[in-house]
């Protein structure tokens, strides 16, 4: 098996340009998986390996393999972040989870209940050891897939053995947090195993992994010293204390900073069990069971001392003259209880004939979804989503008419259930039952249509038309408050067409020049739609007519490709209308609403090389320009101008990975992001605070060296300078890895 795959040269051969005779870079995987996204459409797709994921990035968690493909960015803050790791691409930030989508083995990871960052994709039902390859499709250029896909597609392929195969890796992280007055370490561990086998016409993977992580604080209990009061003669002066840590707060106020807040120990569980069988030549039946398990404890740490030296954590305090008043949630801790279980099944043809076809359905259900936060005197909430999920049903075909075309064609459904009710509970830690707090409840299904021709208009030419229907519904949404009478939202039906094109032409053996163009609607989440408060009976603050995004997205890609590597050039812009946010609805409220127009203009640059300057040495590298701006805003005019949050004007990454004979491979990368904007209005000029949004530049370094067939020991560390950055929460600082692996 040769495992240096080449994605740019791979997928131009894909679409049907063979590259230069002598070009013997372009190598298929023997025996392994080829990506389901569809290579035949001439567009940017890029991708990397398992194997070369094992080899050149620490990874811990499966997102970690998308670390250096040119402009994503995952906002991960800590080892087995499960809750805020949100996909960004070349025109979203690391707040519109929505407009991405994730999938593995053809299961929809991506969390489409709602949209933001506790709407993450379900990352820990992939591990990084069972990843056989991952690759992404740069905009929403196929018709196959849902407006979603404006961003990016992202689409995993895990293992699925030819012979018997066993895997065991034991893995340790650690890193020192130096934050305002916090300074601490942090450890964490990692065990998996694996196993698998094919005898005739059946083959089995079983994959199980353990995770215990100690992350950084992530969060910090604040006060504005404008909130301060001082005390009149004969009122209560609060007590005295020491240790708030004078500070700035994103929109450049003097704040002080009181101590730090959830830390998060996470001990995650992961089992997956993958059957497939060759019911005849050409016609598989596949079959996944994937569960998830976590149990989460987010800590606390005051800064603050009373004259005694004890820690402060509540009632009225006094800093430099001023009273302020601490309340249950400054200083409140939480729990988190979950267990997701995720099926798949698929029944499929792979003949070379003409026509294949393949019918496709999965469910993933929160089957225990509990999380509990303190109120005050050992009493608290408890929040229940169990019964929340989606499902998705799809049947596609392929028609290979004559030479010239490849027709694809289906019909899908996709369901999301929200579900979400609070109970107050006397014990907050350990209490069940208890009285009614809240309910929020809502349904989306999305029904396509779909179909799309490539075909060779001449030898050097090569074109696709796609066109999609979609019909979105959303139902059953209802909301109550403390009175327990649940109040009803009007439900929603409404209908689109997004069509898609592409065109690619061999200008000569190494030249290629491609353009692609596409329309996506992404509509919105039941989160973002059935959203509001409850008054008099009334539900207020909402926006019923809330209207789906709109976005027209195109590129012009030139791309070089010879037996030494390859480059490519992609000029991409997009024009998003009514994009979802969320924007004051009145001086206290804020609630998701339509922005009239987004521009996002840009140049990405891409860089692939192998045996360059040195044997053994293999370079990557991306630079991305994009200039994301808000044209128009009548809910918030002071927002026109300014720039679209969390997408930085440029972003880079290169990694440098030089093998020394069969042994040993030292890696080295680098990755960049400039300046971002928390805020529509970009009133939040101070990145580098806690809530900010910075720029960063962090190194990370990787050593492997393979003892034999069967073991393997890796050490590395990623932000080798210790760089303190942020996207809201600080992002982990100076962290070391090592790992051993035996592999049968």
């Amino acid at each position: 098996m040769n495992l240096q795959y080449k994605p740019l040269a791979a997928m131009l051969a894909a679409i049907g340009f063979a590259c230069p005779a002598h070009a013997d870079h372009v190598v298929t995987i023997n025996g392994g998986r080829p990506t389901s996204l569809p290579t035949q459409i001439p567009t940017t797709i890029e991708g990397i390996t398992g194997a070369q994921v094992e080899d050149r990035i620490n990874a811990f968690d499966s997102e970690d393999a998308l670390k250096y493909l040119p402009s994503l960015n995952v906002r991960k803050r800590f080892i087995g972040d499960y809750d805020h790791a949100v996909l960004a691409s070349r025109a979203s930030g690391t707040g519109n989870s929505a407009r991405s989508l994730v999938y593995a083995d053809g299961i929809l990871l991506s969390n489409l209940l709602g949209n933001g960052a506790t709407f993450t994709p379900r990352w820990g039902m992939v591990t990084p050891e069972e990843i056989e390859r991952v690759d992404v499709l740069y905009g929403p250029f196929s018709a196959a897939y849902a407006g979603n896909s404006v961003g990016a597609v992202v689409d995993y392929q895990t293992r699925m053995p030819n012979k018997l195969e066993a895997h065991a890796k034991l893995s340790w992280v650690g890193q020192g947090f130096d934050q305002y007055a916090s300074h601490s370490h942090h450890a964490g561990r990692q065990f998996s195993t694996s196993l698998g086998d094919r005898a005739g016409a059946l083959s089995w993977w079983i994959d199980l992994s353990r995770l215990d992580s100690n992350g950084q604080p992530i969060a910090f209990a604040n006060k504005l010293v404008s909130s301060g009061v001082t005390p009149k003669p004969g009122e209560a002066a609060g007590v005295p204390v020491t240790g708030a840590v004078a500070d700035h707060n994103p929109a450049g106020k003097d704040w002080y900073i009181l101590g730090s807040t959830n830390q998060v120990n996470t001990v995650q569980d992961h089992a997956k069990a993958k059957l497939a069988y060759d019911i005849s030549p050409t016609l598989r039946a596949s079959y996944t069971l994937g569960w998830w398990q976590n149990d989460a404890v987010r800590n606390v740490d005051s800064y603050l001392r009373d004259a005694s030296g004890n820690g402060v954590t509540s009632g009225a305090i006094n800093i430099g003259g001023k009273r302020f008043t601490l309340l249950p949630s400054d200083f409140a801790g939480a729990r988190s209880d979950l267990e997701h279980v995720m099926h798949g099944l698929s029944l499929k043809t792979h003949g070379r004939g003409s026509f294949n076809w393949e019918i496709a359905g999965s469910v993933y259900d929160y089957s225990r979804d509990l999380a509990r936060v303190p109120t005050g005197a050992g009493q608290g909430n408890l929040t229940d989503m169990g019964g929340s999920g989606w499902s998705t049903l799809s049947l596609r075909g392929n028609w290979r008419a004559g030479a010239a075309h490849q027709v694809e064609f289906g019909a899908q459904r996709e369901n999301a259930m929200l579900r979400t009710h609070v109970t107050s509970v006397a014990d907050w830690i350990a209490g069940e039952g208890g009285k009614h707090v809240s309910t929020f409840n809502g349904n989306t299904r999305l029904e396509s249509l779909y179909a799309q021709d490539t075909w060779r208009l001449a030898a050097e030419w090569k074109a696709t038309l796609g066109l999609r229907h979609e019909t979105w519904r959303a139902y059953g949404g209802e909301i109550s408050a403390a009175a327990d009478k649940l109040l009803p939202f009007t439900d929603r039906r409404e209908q689109a067409w997004s069509p898609k094109a592409a065109l690619a032409w061999r200008a000569d053996e190494a030249w290629t020049l491609r353009a692609s163009a596409g329309r996506a609607v992404r509509n919105p989440t039941a989160a973002e739609l059935f959203q509001g408060s409850i008054v008099d009976d009334k539900i207020v603050n909402t926006d019923p007519n809330l209207r789906a995004e709109k976005s027209w997205t195109g590129e012009l890609t030139a791309e070089h490709v010879t037996a030494q590597g390859s480059v490519r050039a992609t000029l991409f812009g997009e024009r998003t209308r009514d994009a979802l946010y969320s924007q004051p609805l009145t001086a206290t409220v804020n609630t998701i609403q339509n922005v009239g127009k987004i521009r996002t203009r840009g140049l990405e640059l891409s860089q692939q090389a192998d045996e360059v300057l040195i044997h053994g040495l293999s370079l990557q590298s991306s630079l991305t320009y994009a200039d994301s701006k808000i044209v128009a805003n009548d809910a918030m005019p002071s927002s026109v101008g300014k720039r679209q949050p969390r997408v930085p004007k440029w972003r880079a990454n290169a990694l440098a990975s030089y093998h020394v004979g069969e042994h040993w491979t030292g890696t080295f990368g680098v990755r960049y992001s400039g300046k971002q904007y928390g805020t529509l209005d970009n009133s939040d000029p101070n990145g580098a605070t806690y809530m900010g949004v910075s720029d960063y530049l962090v190194a990370d370094v990787r050593l492997r060296y393979r003892f034999n067939r069967q073991w393997t020991a890796s050490i590395g560390i990623d932000n080798l300078n210790n760089e303190k950055y942020w996207a809201f929460h600080p992002y982990a600082q100076r962290t070391v890895s090592a790992d051993l692996k035996f592999d049968l």
